[in-house]
């Protein structure tokens, strides 16, 4: 297999316990550039990729590897449903957050050498809980630019035309943009919104 993390510490420590468990490292980079240019790339059957960030290098170097038809396993720092659900759109095949067992990062390698796809249990968890409407959509997950700006000043108690006059639109497009949110955000109108973004905003300032 083959490691590509960003954190120095992190790739030592990922090299330390991949060796210890048995599986042949035949190489590892810092940055998806440094993976891409390596000689000994193609001679992978995983490349595990671990990014802090787990954003756009992260999903970039996942649909480069895909386009080289290299199995991929990513081990972001967390299990944001939105993020997994990127993830596989990206193209790995397998999916473990860096709060999961060793136990699960050697079995999502296993697996997806094997040609199948796996998603940890902190992972599926998440993204079960999403999927099956116990988890509202996140904000920051869902909505444009400019519906968090109205978002963020709904919460702090202004009026459609307080915020129409603030951001330079009328209150009919204000409006709109609250009904996209609606829709997004899946709640039951505009009470429910103000309320979503004064209770999002009291989170944030705690």
């Amino acid at each position: 297999m083959f490691l590509v993390a960003d954190s120095p510490v992190i790739r030592a420590s990922l090299e330390l316990v991949l060796k210890k468990a048995g599986f042949v490292l035949v190489g590892q980079a810092g940055c998806p550039k440094e993976a891409l240019a390596h000689s000994d790339l193609k001679q992978a059957e995983v490349v595990m990729v671990c990014f802090l960030s787990g954003g756009e290098d992260m999903l970039g170097l996942v649909k480069a590897l895909r386009t080289r038809r290299i199995r991929s396993v990513v081990c972001p720092i967390d299990g944001d449903p939105a993020r997994v659900r990127g993830a596989f759109a990206a193209g790995t095949s397998g999916y473990v957050t860096q709060g999961d067992e060793p136990e699960h990062l050697f079995e999502a390698v296993r697996v997806v050498a094997e040609g199948r796809h796996y998603v940890s249990p902190r992972a599926g968890a998440g993204l079960a809980r999403k999927m099956s409407g116990l988890e509202k959509p996140a904000p920051e997950d869902e909505l444009s630019k400019q519906q968090l700006q109205i978002y963020g000043l709904l919460g702090r108690g202004e009026s459609v035309d307080e915020i129409a006059r603030r951001i330079r639109i009328s209150p009919r497009t204000v409006e709109s943009y609250c009904y996209r949110m609606i829709e997004k955000l899946d709640i039951s109108g505009m009470k429910a919104l103000r309320r979503h973004a004064i209770s999002n905003g009291n989170r944030s300032s705690v």
